[in-house]
């Protein structure tokens, strides 16, 4: 026996999938997971620096970690490690720092895994899994410090994904979540060179995928709006009944002068027709978006017009986020930093928007059909679920269907929860 190991991850869905992937790997070496409070002898810790406040609380869980465990090895990876290596070095504990995920197979061999995995076959104790397909961001959004850390474009084999789906299905796993750090550009990379009718981008992967025999569904994580393209929209329609109707296209703001000083890629019109193209090929499709609350420089114009485009296309739900300086962008030396109580107030009420048109929109799903992936008990009989439409669904059953795909009748909307029947 190699040893205990625990594992914490912060961040992303790509995070979550890289922690499963070295989990595996440590599994195969002889490591296993620990139990309860069992003191571990290693600790992986995989940190976020999206904000400062991620890079804070990476920090804090270090030090806990260190303090849990006194004798573990701790070894640092993710966005936080990579770019302030020194810094998260000279934290308590910390033994190593792997800055580079690219080399995580290699590095996995130091524990004595022979086989290196070249994918993940689980994903802990959840019913959905997460596929990276795609890394790297060439974006230079003047908010965001990911692409300084994560800056090389690199998208995954085809049939490396798809033998890693067989897996994931082969145990279980009836909802598979493609993600990346900008999933639009998969195979951009291996693109350049070759002629256009020779591509391979993600409604090819995403095609070939959805032709895999069996019970279940596939979900794209974020992505763009550029790259909500004619061809992605239709391989998701044709496929109605294996792709969930659900995108999740980034906003960050309805003001096409906000969109400019944050170096977006297009305006506010274009944005709205991507939108309206879904709505308009996919049956009801749900829709979520992200939105970054007080950019510098935000009027109370920009925010109205903000919200309008929230109201006009109808979002399902919106992820608000409130602008903070990242060190290290453009934006945290940008003039007209807008005051932090007018940044709150803002936030405030677009979650009161958000919630008003989730219940608007999960209102307009009664007597439809949902197909559901069974999540979690709720009591006698009555179970928690995820629909195809990314609403949250109970649902009152015999037996334990836990982990299954079931297809219901949507019924009345108590207290943001679709009851079907």
């Amino acid at each position: 026996m190699a040893g205990i190991l625990k594992t914490v991850t912060l961040g992303c869905k790509v995070n979550q999938y890289e922690t499963e992937f070295v989990r595996e790997g440590l599994l195969r070496a002889g490591y296993r997971d620990a139990i309860a409070k069992e003191v571990a002898d290693l600790c992986i810790v995989n940190t976020c620096t999206v904000t400062q406040e991620g890079d804070a609380k990476s920090r804090q869980i270090i030090r806990r970690i260190a303090r849990e465990n006194p004798l573990a090895r701790i070894v640092v990876m993710g966005c936080y490690a990579t770019r302030a290596p020194a810094e998260v070095a000279a934290l308590p504990g910390v033994a190593e720092v792997v800055t580079d995920k690219r080399t995580l197979p290699q590095w996995l061999s130091q524990f004595g895994a022979v086989e290196l995995p070249s994918g993940i076959s689980g994903f802990g104790r959840r019913h959905r899994a997460y596929v990276k397909v795609q890394d790297g961001c060439l974006l230079r959004c003047t908010y965001c410090i990911i692409p300084t850390v994560r800056p090389k474009l690199t998208s995954r084999p085809v049939q490396e994904i798809h033998d890693e789906v067989l897996r994931l299905l082969d145990n279980g796993f009836r909802e598979i979540v493609l993600t990346g750090i900008h999933l639009g550009h998969y195979g951009v990379d291996w693109n350049r060179d070759k002629p256009k009718s020779e591509w391979t981008r993600l409604a090819h992967l995403v095609d070939g995928l959805a032709r895999i025999p069996g019970d279940f569904r596939l979900r794209l994580s974020s992505i763009e709006a550029t790259e909500t393209t004619d061809e992605l929209v239709d391989v998701i329609g044709q496929h109605a009944d294996k792709i969930c109707p659900h995108m999740h296209i980034c906003l960050q703001s309805g003001s096409d002068a906000v969109l400019r000083r944050m170096h977006r890629r297009w305006g506010v019109r274009r944005f709205i027709d991507r939108c309206r193209h879904v709505q308009h090929v996919l049956d009801q499709p749900a829709l979520t978006t992200d939105v970054l609350v007080g950019f510098p420089g935000e009027t109370d114009q920009d925010f109205d017009d903000t919200c309008k485009v929230l109201r006009d296309i109808g979002f399902s739900k919106a992820h608000v986020f409130p602008f903070s300086p990242r060190t290290g962008t453009p934006a945290a030396t940008m003039d007209l930093q807008v005051p932090s109580h007018v940044v709150a107030q803002r936030v405030r009420h677009i979650a009161q928007l958000e919630e008003e048109l989730r219940q608007e929109y999960f209102q307009s799903l009664q007597g439809k059909r949902l197909r559901v992936l069974v999540e979690s008990l709720a009591g006698a009989q009555r179970f928690n679920g995820t629909s195809c439409r990314y609403a949250p669904v109970q649902l009152s059953v015999p037996g334990d269907p836990t982990g299954q795909l079931l297809d219901v009748i949507a019924g009345p909307v108590i207290d943001g929860r679709i009851h079907a029947r």
